[in-house]
């Protein structure tokens, strides 16, 4: 995440923005204790806002106002004359309305959850009743056409970043810089996206479709990173759920029947809005640091259908890098009873601190909607979304179709994105800046002149035990991310060893509707295979051989492994992957203190301590609801949170190539996280296997182990590799992350933000007489086949916002020799 918001740092442009009218201040009562969510308006208006926990509020309006109005229920409505058109840091304070104090509830501290006592729960439960007869959920099918903005800006402009020498040479960025609405900070425009779709859905079958009619984006059409990013940032959302998704994260929603226990409501205001009678309720978490929202909303009086809706995150919400969010949400009235949203608002500050002066990136997303046709039936087929989707005249549309398509027209800084940035991208330096960015996204150094990537550049150091320290280098051809065909290669050396390796592949893209690829490469490496259940074909994927730099216990149980690879695969359905492969290689140890042999008759010392074998393969995969970008041989996910199956067969046959061993592998594994509303996700794995035929250690089943210090998914932290091996296997893994609901109620440790994770993991398997006497390795096949073996842990996550530390516990199998009960992991990462 950190890595695409610095190449969204990196390109700049300006802004022309024209508001009129611009106020900020603090609100307080006469203790001066400041007054949250009090109400300031532009007199004679329905532009407004909020105060904020700190009293504090910002207001901007594009037309002329020269009246403020603030006013709090239980409180004097004051009244103030604004002397110019720009207006900062006024401070009101609001006297108590003796008369109401008896009439008014205050909005402070807790408010009582019965209908009872608060009109405004009963009017909450008159939602939820008719929610499901609001919006397009009361139709059969819908159509509509849907226009999307998106913009980011550099924000909190100041002489100090004007001047700084990031800047140097191109300071004209920094003529025109504007105050946003809602922060009341000043910004800068550096990127924007918009995009036509016209989005089909029938509520019968519950499918729905998505046809893109047009994308643009400020001066980097080409660029998917960019795109990618937008599409992943800000998903669809329906404000009646109970949550709502973000940055990975589950906001309770203060419209949702979950809200009644996480927010206080209070019954505001009841007034016209667009001739409909509402009622406004003003709601506030009732904690901290919990995922919530501050606002209010106007909802009819009659449909109990939701008008106008504003939330703001708490500023005490465990999310990191995001320092504010903020959504406006309209709704369009089409008839008495019908409630059609019509315009969705969305800010974000993104940012790697919160304090109030930090610099950061606004993300604001604009999406309007119109042209609602409803009960108009298509043939089922239609919303079957093809394998290859893609159109490139799509991002190629003329400035007609745009002036045409535009549900809302530019104002003149958004035209000056376009302007700008074709300017800017002119100066060398930004093209550097640019470039910057671009290896810190990709992990690659360009070369387009030659049309190569140097790179991956974090592979170039490693470490293992029989190579010692280990140096890599390689690339790959690059004339565009939608190549039809890639080769690439690597060479490494290792300094204990002195020994070098080497891998080349390459891969095809036949034909673009069927994602018919064909691939193939040869690779000699040293390689960790007691780490993985299902042995990878990957010619040039990295292994734990080489990662890690200092391990639990000795990590000399290594394999070199000489592999040929030639594969053939094909996407005859969106996310279901068939693929064939036929697989040559070697085998043998790489260390002296480990050994791979077997009893093998027809060698002249009765035993063998290498394997050569040649092995064919059918698998299938499975990713439902996977979104996929590009078109050409190698795309990538921009979604995460889908479920992954994956079936194989795999043929070992002594008839080709002069192979060792005859036998049959038949595995499958089932990946799902489960987003478990307001208490976090859940990530499950289940894996099952078996081998039918006599193979020794190479081949078997290895339960993964794991000697480093570094917590990885799907091994077993307290086991040392190939201390279980298996030819019948079955494994489980579960980890929750609670994302800061536990610590969050916690009084003392609720302001470092920390997340708690459990894990539980197990595995039953055994190993047959027949390939136990095949074992010539001297130490006998150890398998967890009398009771599951099993480790727990518990984690404490987000720890100085990148770190996480795991403690792990063996469950059972503690009196094998060396066995660890105890031990601790971690790992770093940028994450939400």
């Amino acid at each position: 995440m950190k890595h695409r918001l610095l190449f969204l740092l990196l390109a700049f442009n300006i802004a022309f923005v024209f508001a009129q009218t611009k106020v900020s201040g603090y609100v307080f009562d006469e203790n001066n204790e400041p007054i949250a969510y009090a109400n300031i308006l532009f007199k004679g208006s329905t532009e407004g806002t909020t105060s904020d926990e700190n009293g504090r509020f910002y207001l901007e309006s594009d037309e002329n106002w020269d009246v403020l109005q603030v006013s709090f229920l239980g409180f004097e409505l004051q009244e103030y004359k604004l002397p110019k058109r720009v207006n900062y840091d006024l401070r009101f304070v609001l006297k108590e309305e003796a008369a109401a104090l008896d009439a008014v509830v205050i909005v402070s501290g807790k408010q009582s959850k019965k209908a009872s006592e608060n009109p405004a729960i009963r009017i909450l439960k008159k939602i939820w009743e008719r929610k499901r007869k609001n919006g397009l959920k009361q139709f059969k099918q819908y159509e509509y056409d849907q226009y999307e903005k998106v913009e980011f800006d550099l924000n909190t402009i100041d002489s100090a970043l004007i001047k700084s020498r990031l800047f140097r040479g191109m300071e004209f960025v920094f003529e025109e810089v504007d105050t946003s609405r809602v922060t009341g900070k000043t910004y800068l425009p550096i990127f924007i996206n918009e995009s036509v779709k016209k989005i089909s859905g029938d509520n019968v079958i519950n499918k729905r479709r998505e046809e893109l009619l047009g994308n643009k984006n400020s001066g980097f059409n080409d660029d998917q990173i960019i795109i990618d990013f937008v599409d992943e940032l800000y998903s669809d959302y329906d404000v009646y759920d109970n949550y709502l998704k973000f940055f990975d994260k589950s906001f309770i929603s203060p419209i949702g029947k979950t809200g009644i226990q996480t927010y206080n409501y209070v019954l505001s205001d009841s007034a016209y809005v667009d001739d409909k009678w509402c009622y406004n309720i003003i709601y506030y978490p009732r904690r901290k640091n919990e995922l919530t929202f501050k606002g209010d909303f106007w909802v009819n009086d009659s449909t109990y259908a939701i008008k106008e809706i504003n939330l703001q995150a708490s500023k005490s919400a465990n999310i990191n890098w995001v320092k504010e969010i903020y959504i406006e949400q309209e709704f369009e009235v089409l008839n008495d009873s019908l409630f059609l949203i019509k315009r969705d608002y969305f800010l974000s500050d993104f940012t790697l601190n919160k304090k109030e002066e930090s610099r950061g990136v606004y993300g604001k997303r604009t999406t309007l909607y119109d042209n609602y046709v409803f009960d108009k039936p298509k043939d089922p087929k239609y919303y079957d979304v093809q394998v290859y989707n893609y159109d490139k005249d799509v991002y190629n549309r003329e400035d007609e179709f745009w002036d045409k398509n535009r549900l809302e027209a530019l104002n003149q800084d958004e035209k000056g994105v376009y302007t700008m940035l074709d300017t800017l991208k002119t100066v060398k330096k930004f093209k550097r800046l640019y470039s910057l960015g671009s290896i810190l996204a990709s992990g690659y150094i360009e070369f387009p002149s030659i049309n190569f990537d140097y790179g991956p550049i974090f592979s170039t150091f490693g470490f293992n035990e029989v190579e010692g320290t280990r140096i890599r280098t390689g690339g790959r051809t690059y004339f565009g991310p939608n190549d039809l065909w890639r080769l690439e290669g690597f060479v490494a050396y290792g300094f204990r060893d002195n020994k070098f390796k080497y891998g080349i592949s390459g891969k095809w893209l036949l034909d673009k509707k069927s994602r018919l690829i064909i691939s193939g490469g040869n690779r000699r490496d040293v390689e960790q295979t007691g780490a993985n259940l299902t042995s990878s074909t990957d010619v040039l994927g990295r292994n734990l051989a080489s990662s890690s730099i200092v391990n639990t216990s000795t990590n000399d149980r290594l394999t070199s492994i000489n592999l040929t690879n030639l594969a053939i695969e094909i996407e005859p359905l969106r996310n279901f992957v068939i693929r064939g492969s036929g697989t040559y290689r070697t085998l043998e140890s790489a260390s002296p203190t480990f050994s791979l042999d077997y009893f093998d008759p027809e060698s002249p010392t009765g035993i063998s301590g290498d394997i050569n074998q040649f092995e064919s393969a059918l698998s299938l995969s499975y990713f439902p609801k996977r979104e996929m970008t590009g078109f050409g041989v190698e795309r990538r996910s921009k979604n995460d949170g889908f479920a992954s199956l994956f079936a194989q067969v795999t043929r070992g046959d002594r008839d080709i190539f002069n192979s060792d061993f005859d036998y049959t592998k038949v595995q499958f594994s089932y990946i799902q996280p489960w987003q478990v509303g307001g208490f976090g996700r859940l990530t499950s794995t289940i894996e099952v296997g078996k081998t039918f035929g006599e193979v020794p250690l190479g081949l078997l089943s290895a339960v993964p182990g794991n000697q480093s210090f570094f917590s990885i998914y799907n091994t077993f932290s307290q086991l040392d590799f190939y201390e279980f091996v298996t030819d019948t296997y079955a494994s489980f893994h579960l980890e929750h992350n609670f994302n800061g609901r536990i610590f969050s109620r916690i009084p003392f440790l609720r302001k470092y933000n920390l997340r708690a994770i459990a894990g539980i993991r197990g595995a039953l398997g055994s190993v047959s007489d027949e390939n136990n006497a095949l074992n010539a390795t001297g130490i006998p096949y150890l398998a967890p086949d009398e009771d599951i073996y099993y480790e727990y842990s518990i984690g404490v996550g987000n720890i100085f916002k990148i770190l996480r530390i795991d403690f792990n516990f063996r469950g059972n199998y503690l009196s094998l020799p060396d066995a660890r009960p105890f031990g601790v992991t971690g790992s770093f990462g940028f994450y939400f």
